[in-house]
């Protein structure tokens, strides 16, 4: 809980600062995850901890519901690119099965100039 009442704890509130998804500096740049700070790393398995959400909300944020379904359409769209990737690397291993079984069909093509 933050003393808000306190000069010391409305310095902190003023310090604060929290946001609903990437701020728009950071959204177009590369996102890495840093293995060191994972939670399962970096806490005891009884240590306590707590989501954003929650010291957001008893700040006096409002948006938490606006939040969770953010989060959800963001999960729903890294299932559908993850997906999407799958495919297309079996689509590139196809490929090259395929290459195998017509090398020698290719090169009548390329002598009689049908293929580039």
């Amino acid at each position: 809980m933050l003393l808000h009442k306190t000069k010391q704890g409305q310095d902190a509130l003023d310090h604060l600062k929290m946001f609903a998804g990437i701020p728009p500096p950071y959204d177009k740049k590369k996102q890495m995850m840093i293995a060191a700070d994972l939670k399962v790393l970096c806490l005891k398995p009884t240590q306590k901890f707590a989501y954003l959400r929650c010291p957001a909300h008893e700040v006096g944020w409002k948006y938490q519901v606006v939040t969770v379904t953010l989060e959800e359409k963001r999960k729903e769209k890294a299932t559908i690119h993850h997906q999407k990737k799958q495919l297309m690397r079996l689509w590139k291993q196809a490929e090259k099965n395929i290459e195998k079984k017509t090398d020698k069909f290719t090169e009548v093509l390329k002598t009689h100039s049908f293929l580039v």
